[in-house]
């Protein structure tokens, strides 16, 4: 099975980019990133995983907002693809070409990560005033639109205001990605309640196509999410997770967050490999096995 060795037009922290005239063909790598450095260990079954679930969201959510999805099916590839068809499959997403939109649009329902960090300092989250008497993990009384600047790898994203946000891309714009974020993260959590899943909050990305706004990129995975089993949720700790938060803890406790990261040890790579296949299980309802090893398609 050939694994593809053409070099790719762009490459992200996750994702390697190729040119195909009026689409591109986003491949998601088994990379994984921290805290905006990327860690020098893969995690296997990552990249399909991400491209999986992404796609079963962008296909739930076709008819509340236009995606930039073409196909994920191996048989759609470009023909100078077709080759490495079996090592695309299931990992790779056949998508039209948008103008991105410079922020990222985050969604919070659950006070936790640095928005816990602001709110202790005080009771702001990127300049939204919250309730007293919230604690980790707390439910926010309303899922709230937090944007931040979309750094180049390397570089940190910044948390900003949506004053600021509006500033960057315009008050119509502005809008537009915080009632779409909003909307997609509201349907997202109600339907997974219903598969025990808390999604504590999550990033979108977005972009223009012929003037019109559309949710590109990847959606509601582990790497950009967080996951919470709804069973044993507790108010005032840090809660269990399906996505890459067991890696930041790893590193959190063994680096000190200077020089290059460290490599990961066997059992917290296979422990996030294993959580991202449960979190692929309980959100699609299907069992997890690899299409570059059954050779079918999703």
């Amino acid at each position: 099975m050939a694994t593809l060795d053409k070099r790719p037009d762009s490459q992200g922290k996750v994702r390697d980019i190729y040119d195909c005239g009026d689409k591109l063909l986003m491949v998601a790598s088994d990379r994984v990133s921290a805290y905006d450095y990327i860690l020098p260990d893969e995690i296997p079954y990552k990249g399909e995983i991400l491209t999986r679930i992404s796609a079963f969201w962008f296909d739930r959510f076709r008819d509340l907002v236009p995606t930039h999805v073409v196909s994920i099916d191996p048989a759609d590839l470009p023909e100078e693809y077709q080759p490495y068809a079996g090592y695309l499959a299931g990992r790779s997403m056949l998508v039209k070409k948008a103008q991105t939109i410079p922020i990222e649009c985050i969604v919070r329902g659950y006070l936790t990560g640095s928005g816990k960090k602001t709110y202790d300092q005080d009771r702001t989250v990127c300049g939204i005033l919250l309730p007293e008497g919230l604690v980790e993990a707390s439910k926010l009384p309303e899922p709230i639109f937090t944007p931040s600047t979309k750094a180049a790898i390397g570089d940190h994203d910044e948390n900003i205001s949506f004053d600021r946000c509006a500033e960057i891309v315009g008050a119509d714009l502005a809008a537009q990605l915080r009632d779409a974020s909003l909307k997609i993260y509201k349907a997202a959590a109600e339907y997974a309640a219903t598969r025990g899943i808390i999604i504590a909050d999550t990033k979108f990305e977005f972009g223009l196509i012929d003037g019109q706004l559309t949710l590109i990129d990847e959606c509601l995975t582990p790497d950009s999410s967080r996951f919470w089993p709804a069973e044993g949720y507790e108010p005032g700790r840090v809660q269990p997770s399906y996505d890459k938060q067991f890696v930041r803890d790893w590193l959190r406790a063994n680096w000190d967050m200077t020089g290059e990261p460290p490599h990961l040890p066997a059992e917290v790579i296979e422990g996030t490999s294993r959580r991202y296949q449960e979190a692929f299980q309980i959100i699609t309802g299907q069992k997890f096995t690899s299409m570059k090893e059954t050779n079918v398609t999703a």
